[in-house]
């Protein structure tokens, strides 16, 4: 881990723009606590994002829930990135996952368990949003709306087109939270 500022890097997918904005609201997150992120379009990564996606303390991997599982283009770039599994260069970072579908279920769960596997085969260890929202804490309406512990489980909603609802990326920003202070405290 860093000594500085935590790192988190944010590599995502996003065919409709929603993962994108699920993306943003946990950078802004995690920024707020100090952390630095890099958003990471992985239609367009660079050499110069591979570089941050290696040197970063965590590494939180977004993308949508496609016909039950990760996006086809999301399962390209972890196999490009399972090259670094031989050097163990991600092993030990801090690992979260984050998905949008379109239905409550949507069959989220496949998806966080993609990438949660990557994360353990990568040797990294796994953290997951900790919010417990409404009906349990009805003032938290909208937190954590799906009930997704193993990662961020957003949804996309038809008014306006392309939205999420307002309380994933809430969601969003105390997942960013709670993986910048978890990293600080590892890097003690």
């Amino acid at each position: 881990m860093s000594k500085s500022a935590c790192i988190i890097a944010l590599p995502y997918y996003s065919g409709a723009g929603h993962t994108a904005q699920i993306a943003t609201a946990i950078a802004k997150g995690a920024d707020r606590q100090g952390a630095t992120s890099h958003i990471i379009d992985i239609e367009q990564i660079t050499a110069r994002d591979w570089a941050n996606l290696d040197r970063a303390d965590a590494i939180l991997f977004g993308a949508p829930t496609y016909m039950g599982s990760v996006a086809a283009a999301y399962a390209a770039f972890l196999e490009e990135a399972g090259g670094r599994w031989m050097d163990q260069t991600w092993a030990d970072k801090v690992a979260g996952g984050f998905t949008v579908a379109t239905f409550g279920s949507g069959d989220k769960l496949a998806t966080l368990q993609r990438l949660s596997v990557f994360a353990a085969q990568m040797g990294m260890i796994w953290v997951g949003p900790n919010d417990i929202g409404a009906p349990v804490f009805p003032a938290e309406a909208g937190i954590n709306a799906d009930g997704g512990w193993l990662g961020l489980m957003g949804s996309s909603i038809s008014t306006p087109r392309g939205a999420v609802r307002p309380g994933d990326l809430d969601t969003g920003q105390r997942f960013g939270a709670r993986v910048a202070r978890l990293c600080t405290r590892m890097s003690r």
